[in-house]
């Protein structure tokens, strides 16, 4: 079947298997690697993306779902190490990351729920990355870097 994506700002047509995951449709057509896939089962949220504003494992839904909506990357965020988006940047100055692994996927979530709530807390940021998975940081620097994220237009679009 053909879908019609808009992808982090651009416009993308092409045939898909009826099957095709999103996950596979961003990395394998796209080549937008950036979205990692780790667990295939929606227990991860590495496959993190932001659809029609909301945050959603795209290990999920279906290209064909998505046919006609408006998909955010980690690529789409920030466009380049000197222009990074708020959120990528916070991650870097608090040192939210160590393998980098559940990294674009953590960001993504992250700009979803500070875009849904600016003046979030520490729990509710704890509650809302319950989804995604580190294995790494034991999440201390994640949610610091949310925090200091939301004050600054971490969860611009």
């Amino acid at each position: 079947m053909k879908v019609s994506i808009e992808v982090n700002g651009k416009k993308e047509e092409h045939d898909v298997e009826d099957r095709t995951l999103l996950v596979f449709f961003l990395r394998e057509t796209l080549g937008l690697t950036g979205t990692n896939i780790g667990c295939d089962t929606t227990n991860c949220g590495a496959c993190t993306v932001i659809m029609n504003g909301e945050s959603v494992k795209s290990c999920t839904v279906l290209a064909a779902q998505a046919d006609g909506q408006k998909v955010l990357t980690i690529e789409g965020l920030g466009t380049s190490q000197d222009d990074m988006h708020p959120m990528q940047e916070a991650f870097r100055q608090n040192h939210a990351l160590q393998c980098g692994y559940c990294t674009p996927g953590m960001v993504m979530a992250a700009v979803s729920l500070v875009h849904d709530n600016p003046n979030i807390t520490e729990a509710e940021v704890r509650e809302g990355l319950e989804g995604n998975l580190c294995r790494c940081t034991g999440y201390h620097n994640i949610v610091k870097a949310v925090l200091a994220a939301a004050g600054s237009g971490g969860g611009d679009l």
